[in-house]
């Protein structure tokens, strides 16, 4: 099952501090989740100044909980970045699929 994943950061002075902090073990993961076909797309969110506040993740877990399981782990989530987490069920479109193959 697809989801839409959106973590918006903390808006606090450490914000971006702390995201930096945990980049490179989130992308990390990320890595190892895409060679495992879970982790399908991946945005930054952006303000007005092009400063990451966020991010939207496009993901294929078999359940709800298996992506619950996922976020334990997940670096944005365990270093205190995300503040704030949405989560939806989504269908990627066939013709953007093949990009994955």
């Amino acid at each position: 099952m697809q989801f839409i994943v959106t973590g918006y950061d903390g808006t606090d002075e450490g914000a971006m501090e702390r995201r930096l902090a945990v980049r490179a073990d989130h992308m990390k993961l990320v890595e190892s989740m895409q060679k495992e076909g879970k982790h399908l797309y991946g945005l930054a969110i952006l303000d007005e100044n092009e400063k990451m506040i966020g991010s939207i993740l496009v993901v294929d877990f078999p359940t709800r909980e298996a992506l619950d399981e996922w976020l334990k782990i997940e670096p944005y989530v365990t270093g205190d970045v995300w503040r704030q987490i949405e989560v939806r069920p989504c269908k990627v479109a066939p013709v953007f699929m093949s990009l994955h193959q």
